[in-house]
């Protein structure tokens, strides 16, 4: 009886094996459903056209790089340190075979794809990505690393398999200026802490990082012309923490740390309100010549430079001097909105002074919108954050002068502002533009927002995130995920591929990407998030 019990059983683990091996439907359909459809990532590509078989990373996966390019080598060397840790893989980069993954720079039918655009075909024997310009080969690693399974991003060996759906991806963004603003001025910010922002911003194609480097609470750049900005103006921040400051070098390392990733760095230096801390820091500023104290309160519009004084324009000239030799990118953000205690013509006196001083340093004008109120320099670009609330007139201000040749950069403050409540019940953020949950944040066009602006005024869209509430890194991922990816896709993604309803089930599918990375996003009950 024991030997026949034990054969039973022994028929049984062999019938079990033959079952495994002989009908493999099951595991198929299971690595079927851990492949990710090439059309389900964000921004949605352009163009998408399934088919083939799918790729397979292996432990004999090499990251090839026709031609040695020394960008697309680094590009390269990014796109291992993602996948290493994960697969386990040793991915070398080589410049030979044609096989595995292959990041291609340059050659045939890359010409159409402009300085940002890319094209993944992916097949059983490669998975291939194509650009005229690094930029558009590291927008396309983007896009792979979200058709590789969530797990890819943990920084510790996962499970298999690595699989790539097969077919073809040729995509290129709607707008050249696809921005985040980070305020480090109410609270701020250290530089692993802006870099690990960054990183999240890359992710979903953003190319502009607005820094708001001053305010009344805090001024967070070190210059060697006017040193107590930094040493005294940065000394604290809302609620009266210790606040703090990037020295030159800080700044260069974010500069670069940007520029790696296909960010340009745009700083802010608001005037000719919201200068508190500038003038705390030098009485002479001051049209009293008497310095205010610190401000580590929230309030806005009170602060003023002194629009008649001689000093006044020698700081801004050595301000933006400095500055501009420390950023390499076209724009210089000189701010100028809610000026509540400059009049308007000192307004209008003071922007017509300041401009040709960004101009002689070799840098382009971004105000917020109430510059329109002035007179916009030829090629400045106008950054308009109103709201559903913001009246008539000066919404036809705006749209008058993108008529007359200013471009705009849309940030409306009731769809784009990553601070605004999601709803009542949101513990940080403000709600003075109302509450803006992730529908609203996505469902509006960059295209036709703003009536009697041209449609191609529309320089882009850039998602402002103001830390009044927000002291931590977990603090502006919950404010900034899940709205950020929308207003990524709004700037990047062709106007016919917007809709609410397909797009909530692809940004649905982010969150356990999130999850790995360990972000801090907001569990929108919008959104139909995967069970965790």
């Amino acid at each position: 009886m024991r030997r026949r019990r034990m054969l039973f059983s022994l028929l049984l683990v062999a019938a079990a094996g033959m079952g495994a091996a002989g009908v493999p439907a099951a595991p198929r359909a299971q690595a079927a459903a851990a492949t990710a459809p090439l059309d389900r990532v964000v921004p949605a590509p352009a163009s998408v056209r399934p088919g083939g078989d799918p790729y397979t990373l292996t432990d004999r996966t090499g990251i090839r790089v026709p031609g040695g390019s020394a960008e697309a080598r680094r590009i390269a060397g990014y796109l291992a340190g993602v996948l290493r840790p994960s697969t386990g893989y040793a991915l070398p980069v080589t410049t030979r075979g044609s096989d595995g993954i292959v990041l291609r720079l340059g050659g045939r039918g890359t010409a159409g794809l402009g300085a940002e655009g890319y094209r993944i075909g992916s097949g059983s024997r490669a998975v291939t990505i194509s650009a005229a310009r690094p930029a558009g080969l590291f927008h396309g690693v983007q896009t792979l690393r979200q058709l590789l399974p969530t797990a890819v991003e943990r920084r510790t060996e996962q499970a298999g398999p690595w699989r790539v759906a097969g077919g073809t991806i040729t995509d290129t963004p709607r707008y050249a200026h696809r921005g985040a603003m980070l305020d480090v001025s109410r609270h701020f910010f250290t530089v692993a802490q802006v870099k690990r922002y960054i990183d999240e911003l890359a992710m979903y194609k953003i190319n502009r990082l607005h820094l708001h480097l001053s305010d009344d609470q805090g001024w967070r750049i070190a210059l060697k012309s006017w040193p107590r900005l930094a040493t005294y103006g940065g000394s604290t921040q809302v609620g009266g923490g210790p606040g703090g400051y990037y020295t030159k070098d800080d700044y260069r390392a974010i500069v670069r740390y940007a520029a790696d990733r296909y960010l340009t760095v745009v700083p802010e230096i608001d005037m000719p309100g919201h200068t508190n801390a500038a003038l705390a820091s030098y009485a002479e500023l001051n049209c009293n010549g008497q310095a205010p104290p610190l401000y580590t309160g929230t309030s806005v519009g009170f602060s003023s430079l002194c629009v008649p004084k001689k000093v006044t324009y020698d700081f801004i000239d050595d301000v933006i001097r400095e500055i501009a030799a420390l950023t390499p990118g076209r724009y210089l953000h000189i701010g100028g909105d809610e000026a509540h205690s400059t009049s308007h013509d000192d307004y209008v006196a003071f922007m017509d002074k300041v401009q040709p001083v960004v101009a002689k340093y070799g840098k382009t004008v971004i105000g917020w919108h109430q510059l329109t109120g002035a007179h916009p320099a030829k090629g400045a670009v106008a950054q308009y954050w109103g709201y559903d609330k913001t009246g008539a007139a000066e919404r036809a201000q705006v749209a008058d002068a993108a008529r007359n040749g200013t471009r705009l950069i849309l940030s409306p403050a009731d769809r784009a502002y990553l601070d605004m409540k999601y709803d009542k019940n949101t513990p940080l953020g403000l709600s003075w533009a109302g509450y803006v949950d992730v529908r609203r944040s996505y469902d509006w066009d960059p295209g036709s927002y703003l009536q009697g602006a041209p449609a191609d005024s529309v320089l882009g869209v850039e998602a402002p995130l103001w830390t009044e509430t927000l002291k931590t890194s977990a603090n502006l991922e919950y404010m900034a995920f899940p709205r950020l990816p929308g207003i990524a896709e709004l700037g990047w993604s062709p106007a016919g591929t917007h809709d609410w309803g397909a797009y909530r089930e692809r940004l649905a599918a982010q969150g356990p990407r999130w999850d790995a990375l360990g972000i801090d996003y907001y569990h929108s009950p919008e959104v139909p998030w995967p069970a965790r």
